[in-house]
């Protein structure tokens, strides 16, 4: 969510909630997929190229992972006591909710690591620029989300008295 879709995020919890569905997990899902196979393809082209990254297929498919796992998580968890305004017990699954968040950010900052920051070399043909320049945004949507749902959404979580 760039600053122009933070903008446009509602207030109002159950609006909120609808909106991470919508345009958040949804588009992660679908986006986290196309990007593997052409990464798989880059890698497997350029196999013996010094310069190719190896394993961002592989960082790809893990950070799609911890999110589907997380974002199931949230769907059969964490939202229907978001929709209930909190609850007993809630402490714990915000607290696996935000360790989650800190494992994407190390896959996001692996898949940094191992692109050059999306740069690719000089040498590179069509196909890895292509890749790089449609994972280029791919690090800062998981970043926007964590940092929507850790600093709006689960602050309004209230564990019951």
């Amino acid at each position: 969510m760039h600053d122009n879709a933070t903008a446009s995020v509602p207030q109002e919890t159950g609006a909120l909630i609808d909106h991470f569905l919508t345009n958040c997990h949804e588009m992660h899902r679908a986006d986290l997929a196309s990007r593997v196979p052409p990464a798989e393809r880059v890698e497997q082209v350029h196999a013996d190229d010094p310069d190719a990254t190896k394993g961002l297929a592989r960082a790809l498919t893990r950070l799609a992972r911890e999110m589907e796992d997380h974002m199931v998580k949230e769907e059969m968890i964490l939202i229907p006591v978001l929709r209930s305004g909190g609850g007993a017990g809630i402490e714990h699954p915000i607290a696996v909710m935000r360790v989650d968040h800190d494992d994407h950010a190390e896959t996001i900052t692996l898949i940094r690591k191992l692109t050059g920051d999306l740069t690719p070399p000089e040498t590179a043909c069509g196909s890895w620029p292509s890749l790089y320049g449609g994972t280029a945004t791919l690090p800062d949507e998981p970043a926007d989300h964590i940092a929507q749902e850790n600093n709006v959404l689960l602050s309004r979580l209230k564990p019951a008295r």
